[in-house]
């Protein structure tokens, strides 16, 4: 049996590869017998969900899953289409539920498949009940006979539409007359974006609303590269701002008025805003380490607190759960708000934006502007992937562990953060992240400063540091990725 890796959200692998139905029913029987220990103790048998998204076979994946399920005595019921995770994360608790598995690689490439437990907090699951999934992958019998056993389907969408018109201004929205395009990027988000725009009177255009495994020879990935389609539509309709997900869209994105891709730092920040300025609404904030300290400006500006987490939404799930919370966010485009679950929400996250739009009456690349003109400075932000060896990445981490850099160029340290990697704080507000991934020999580098020249400068300065220590320890660079 090919080996089984839980990263920060779940387990993901090559689908025919590792993503076997011999792993999926050895996962998922580790997830059963945590969900048995852990619900059921009393007797008391509420049901798993069971979720998809549109990639290849995931469907079927999903239907020997909640086989397994059964098999183990547990109630399951399979959503009748493919789901976005927000949908299937709002279901566990529209009913008593043993919370949901969800068959889905999010962003990753086509060939990835990818299963995930979500609790019936409806956020993600927590470093602890992870470790006790993990701890049973290898309890499986020896065979399970799963092909006989019937799976009723359930549908979540209801309770979830409502969820989003109680959570969204609609009816300001459309007397606004704003006109939007949607990019489904073949996703889940087909006929829950795009419809409850048409359901509550909103003028929209929708492109690639249909499900195809492949994700149109592209990737699922609401990035730049990937939103042409998007930006030529939003300005040849002249659109006032486009929508897009991921492949389970618990991201999102958006191409303002101008058809510029807006990024999630910015689209955090400016949720931030409206919250604030235009509902009136207030409670702290949750970032991710790799997240922008625009944010943190805006807390210092506004009076409110401010908690940096390593990166992974189940750690601002986590603190969503136990505090008042405004806006928890990260700046690969996740992001959740108050009065909603602790889970990613793409949908909603793009629904607040057009409703920003609404309360302001102006072009989104104007309100931007205004932000930032208030604030007196716009951060600049930029993210890079240096490939090593595995033996590299070992030796460059102990380097930095023992031997920390006081200066980068000529601007001093004024801080080493160790929550996730290593985080220079320098005296000017610019501030590195030096990020190892747990999982392949791959280190994450992000750069932010006060201004796009300075974080050129920045980088250039931290790349010839780096050379000159890689070659001092004889190190060998496979790549650097932008």
């Amino acid at each position: 049996m090919s080996q089984i890796t839980f990263g920060t959200d779940g387990w993901r692998a090559v689908i025919a590869e590792d993503f076997t139905f011999a792993n999926v029913e050895k996962v998922a029987y580790a997830i059963g017998r945590y969900i048995n220990e852990t619900y059921h103790k009393n007797g008391n048998r509420v049901p798993v969900l069971v979720g998809y998204d549109t990639r290849f076979m995931a469907d079927k994946f999903a239907l020997r899953a909640a086989q397994v399920f059964i098999s183990m005595g547990i109630p399951a019921k399979l959503a009748d289409r493919d789901v976005p995770t927000p949908v299937i994360a709002y279901a566990t608790q529209t009913e008593p539920t043993a919370g949901a598995v969800q068959l889905t690689a999010s962003h990753n490439p086509p060939e990835y498949c990818g299963m995930k437990y979500i609790p019936e907090y409806a956020g993600p699951a927590t470093n602890e009940i992870t470790e006790k999934i993990v701890s049973h992958l290898t309890d499986l019998p020896y065979e399970i006979d799963v092909h006989s056993i019937e799976v009723p389907r359930f549908d979540p969408k209801a309770p979830y539409m409502k969820a989003l018109k109680d959570m969204v201004d609609f009816e300001r929205i459309a007397k606004s007359g704003i006109k939007v395009g949607v990019e489904c990027l073949y996703s889940t988000s087909r006929q829950y974006l795009d419809e409850v725009l048409r359901d509550n009177g909103i003028e929209y255009k929708v492109l690639h609303n249909w499900r195809d495994p492949l994700f149109g020879g592209g990737m699922p990935e609401p990035k730049a590269q990937y939103l042409t389609d998007l930006s030529k539509l939003v300005v040849d309709e002249k659109l006032d701002v486009g929508l897009a997900t991921d492949g389970d869209a618990d991201r999102f994105a958006i191409i303002d008025e101008k058809g510029n891709y807006v990024s999630a730092n910015q689209l955090l920040s400016l949720l931030t805003r409206h919250f604030l300025k235009n509902r009136g609404v207030s409670g702290c904030l949750v970032k991710t380490v790799a997240t922008t300290h625009f944010l943190d400006r805006l807390a210092k500006e506004h009076g409110l607190e401010i908690f940096e987490t390593p990166v992974g939404f189940k750690y601002i799930g986590e603190l969503m759960r136990q505090k008042d919370v405004l806006l928890g966010g990260e700046e690969s485009g996740g992001c959740s708000v108050k009065g909603h679950i602790p889970e990613k929400d793409g949908i909603l996250c793009n629904l607040l934006i057009v409703e920003m739009l609404a309360y302001e009456k102006k072009p989104l690349s104007q309100i931007w502007a205004e932000l930032v003109a208030a604030s007196g400075v716009e951060f600049a932000y930029r993210r890079r992937d240096l490939k090593l060896t595995a033996e590299s990445q070992k030796s460059f981490v102990d380097k930095l562990t023992n031997e920390p850099f006081e200066k980068i160029g000529n601007t001093k340290v004024t801080k080493v953060g160790r929550l996730d990697g290593f985080k220079y704080y320098l005296e000017d507000d610019s501030w590195i992240l030096i990020r190892p991934s747990g999982t392949e020999p791959l280190v994450r580098l992000y750069f932010e400063a006060p201004s796009a020249v300075r974080v050129d400068q920045l980088k250039n300065d931290f790349d010839k540091m780096i050379d000159d220590m890689l070659q001092g320890m004889g190190a060998k660079v496979l790549a650097l990725h932008a």
